[in-house]
């Protein structure tokens, strides 16, 4: 299986919109399809439960799936996939993510996205990293370009290679301009590759996304 696994340093991070953009480069080149095998604070409509950020990734693939594929597990409650999934009874195992991960036969490409940072509780005594590890992939490392987020990228970097995953890149995203040098700092102590992310850099943005998935 080929295809990514995105993680953030943490929530609210644009960890999303991020994986958005990484699936519209990848068009160009590959049948990419999203999975986000668990999400909780859905939204509750007479139809079900509307996963918010698993219907963003899908609306950006080229070639869009029923949502049900997309997202197995909706929960309605905005708490972590463990305690969610744990007050609403239902058992969800490794395996079970791990094959809800998994994309259909007409893609060539699946990009993955956790819940949360790398340590984040996927489901009961699971954590996203071990999601990661089983799943194999590529892993792309969403940091929020604030104050702090040196700190944020070095542990997010140091538990992934305490679990031997292939961090491909590390997104700063620079959601308002900045005078921080973040980037540089952060690229002194690591070998893998710091891109910053604005609104303004989206084409050299999808074109080192497109060098580095065919490095990896």
């Amino acid at each position: 299986m080929k295809g990514l696994f995105i993680s953030g340093s943490g929530t609210d991070v644009g960890k999303t919109f991020i994986a958005t953009h990484l699936i519209r480069a990848l068009n160009s080149n590959h049948r990419v399809v999203a999975r986000k095998p668990i999400e909780s604070d859905c939204i509750k409509t007479p139809q079900g439960l509307t996963p918010k950020d698993a219907v963003l990734l899908n609306d950006a693939c080229t070639n869009s799936e029923p949502i049900e594929a997309v997202c197995t597990y909706r929960f309605e409650a905005c708490v972590s996939g463990e305690k969610a999934s744990t007050d609403q009874g239902v058992e969800v195992t490794l395996d079970d993510l791990v094959v809800a991960s998994h994309p259909a036969n007409t893609a060539d490409f699946v990009v993955v996205e956790g819940a949360g940072g790398l340590y984040s509780p996927i489901a009961v005594h699971l954590l996203n990293v071990d999601l990661a590890t089983a799943l194999g992939l590529p892993v792309v490392v969403v940091v929020k370009d604030e104050l702090g987020a040196i700190n944020q990228a070095l542990l997010s970097l140091h538990a992934a290679k305490a679990h031997n995953l292939n961090v491909i890149m590390l997104v700063l995203n620079q959601m308002s301009m900045n005078n921080l040098d973040n980037a540089q700092a952060i690229q002194a102590y690591t070998n893998t590759k710091v891109v910053v992310f604005h609104k303004d850099n989206q084409d050299e943005f999808a074109k080192t996304v497109l060098a580095l998935v065919e490095q990896s």
